[in-house]
């Protein structure tokens, strides 16, 4: 695998990942003091509820198997069953969105399953499209 872990993780040192079909690198940090996960791809700032590292795990634990990541832009259709459907799903752990800006709630499943991989919590499929991830 090709996926940068540089970091550690803090916004003086953020991690240095890559998308899971390792064609486009981005930057993530813990923001402890907003209780934030912050992604930043080229001048784009993202930012999820922390929690979602957590939360996510135990799903992909209680699911047991690969599941599609569906990565869509916030507003877009998104594959039912998919990371990117359940970090918007009102039956999630925080009753919607994990993203916290609006506009930019979208693109979880391309972003965070990266940092559950490096964090040694899923396992990430790294093909040019239609990826799944697993809990370890």
């Amino acid at each position: 695998m090709n996926m940068i872990t540089y970091g550690s993780g803090t916004g003086e040192d953020p991690w240095l990942l890559k998308t899971p079909s390792l064609t486009s690198e981005f930057q993530a940090w813990r923001d402890l003091a907003k209780g934030e996960l912050v992604v930043q791809v080229g001048s784009t700032r993202l930012a999820y509820q922390l929690r979602c590292i957590e939360d996510m795990a135990a799903m992909l634990k209680a699911r047991g198997d690969w599941v599609a990541l569906g990565n869509a832009d916030e507003g877009k259709p998104v594959q039912e069953g998919s990371v990117e459907a359940w970090a918007r799903d009102a039956s999630n752990p925080v009753g919607g969105y994990y993203g916290t800006r609006k506009g930019y709630r979208g693109r979880f499943g391309n972003y965070v399953p990266p940092v559950l991989e490096l964090l040694g919590l899923a396992e990430v499929e790294h093909n040019a499209r239609a990826n799944r991830m697993r809990a370890r």
